[in-house]
């Protein structure tokens, strides 16, 4: 008897461990694409276009919602006990399908990063790989032993507790979306010092490189080293040389980070290191931008000039379209040139407003939330007021108003949900006493 119940104990801890580690894994995973939404549909767009399903990019968005609230809602599921054989069973087919997929990735490389976690943690195809391994055994093991897991609510309540957590996920994602992510896991993040990001510090590891030259002699071919390589023996013909990368060095968080003026000089330099405060307004596609703000990026722009500040609209699109957008728009400030997907990486707006101050980027703004030249007096005041490296913010306080938001009625219901079954037992009781 005693070791069945050691066996049955086992049985119960690794189906608890199992549920645990998926729920974490799940609800981390959907919480990471609903931050960030729109980055969620770029990488979506990568898939389809990848797996020639290229028609199917205007419903990248959709998808991105829906993505990251099907995986939320599991992991509240999973950590809750809700529903224990129908949701381990979807957590079990969800892993059938994505294992197989991350292996094609590993293997083929269509895309460089799957996108699992956003931009929160980047893994490599072949690690995705073995963490859904990981996560295939212990989904199995949980369907199995399914009947093992302790429920936190009464079934009644499994219901509501899913469309909570459904709705709640969906309207963060539409928050997001419609403004800019609460939590920005990029480099171009508010306080990030843009020299630091793309340069090399003085001292750092360099990369180290092996060298190696092929020499040929009667229909022999050999590798020499820079060490014993020999010009004395002039019988050995040159071939060709290789280099191998041994050791990378230090690589700067912000690569590839270049802009560039009309006449295709680069100006990345100029932006970087003014010491003053400056404007960018980051519009990664002229054809696809929202107009519906204009008004108030031309009262930026006119504020800027007023203040002395700089102003530039940076866009990977050709003349031909900035000047259909200053037809339409009206407007004067000067256009420079980016590479469209490192504009979609500084802010996830279209168009989007962004202030720097000697090389820092201090706010952000989608174009839903461009302030007012009042605002923008105020704001920069208020940063003027305060110390080195120090930046005024309110996602904070947002995120976590939104987390409370989430969780408090879910305690409220299981107080009542324990409350209510501890009244049900003592009637029980009460009425087999009398009985």
């Amino acid at each position: 008897m005693g070791c069945e119940m050691s066996g049955s104990t086992k049985t119960r801890i690794g189906a608890e461990a199992c549920r645990l580690l998926l729920a974490a894994v799940f609800l981390f995973s959907g919480f990471a694409k609903a931050v960030d939404p729109v980055g969620g549909a770029i990488k979506i767009e990568d898939y389809l276009v990848s797996f020639g399903l290229g028609v199917l990019e205007p419903l990248s968005l959709l998808f991105a919602y829906n993505l990251s609230a099907v995986e939320f809602v599991l992991g509240v599921c999973l950590l809750l006990g809700v529903y224990p054989r129908a949701i381990s069973g979807l957590t079990l087919l969800m892993m059938c399908f994505m294992t197989p997929l991350t292996l094609y990735l590993a293997i083929f490389n269509p895309v460089s990063d799957c996108g699992c976690f956003g931009e929160a943690l980047l893994l490599t195809n072949w690690q995705t790989f073995y963490k859904n391994v990981v996560l295939l055994a212990a989904a199995i093991f949980l369907f199995v032993r399914h009947d093992r897991i302790t429920p936190l609510y009464t079934r009644s309540y499994h219901g509501a507790i899913v469309l909570w957590s459904y709705l709640c996920i969906i309207a963060f994602s539409h928050y997001n979306y419609r403004h800019l992510p609460l939590m920005d896991f990029r480099p171009y993040k508010q306080g990030a010092h843009l020299p630091s990001l793309t340069t090399i510090p003085e001292g750092a590891p360099v990369d180290e490189f092996a060298y190696s030259f092929i020499y040929e002699k009667e229909g022999e071919q050999r590798a020499f080293t820079l060490e014993n390589l020999s010009t004395d023996d002039s019988t050995w013909v040159f071939v060709e040389s290789k280099t191998e990368l041994i050791k990378e060095g230090y690589q700067p968080p912000v690569k590839d980070f270049h802009i560039y003026d009309a006449m295709d000089e680069e100006v990345t330099d100029r932006l970087i290191y003014d010491p003053n405060y400056s404007f960018l307004l980051i519009l990664p596609r002229l054809e696809t931008a929202n107009e519906k703000h204009i008004d108030a990026v031309n009262n930026a722009y006119d504020f800027a000039l007023a203040q002395g500040f700089a102003f530039y609209a940076i866009s990977s699109s050709t003349e031909e379209a900035v000047q259909a957008w200053r037809r339409e728009t009206g407007a004067e400030y000067p256009f420079l040139v980016a590479d469209d997907t490192m504009l979609k990486t500084i802010i996830r707006s279209n168009p989007g407003l962004v202030l720097m101050h000697d090389g820092t980027i201090l706010k952000k703004w989608h174009h839903n939330d461009i302030p007012t030249e009042d605002e923008l007096s105020e704001r920069i005041e208020s940063y003027a007021a305060m110390g080195e490296g120090q930046i005024i913010s309110k996602e904070e306080a947002l995120l976590v108003t939104n987390l409370c938001g989430f969780a408090i009625p879910l305690l409220l219901i299981w107080i009542h949900d324990r409350t209510k079954r501890r009244r049900d037992r003592s009637k029980e009781v009460k009425e087999d006493q009398e009985g």
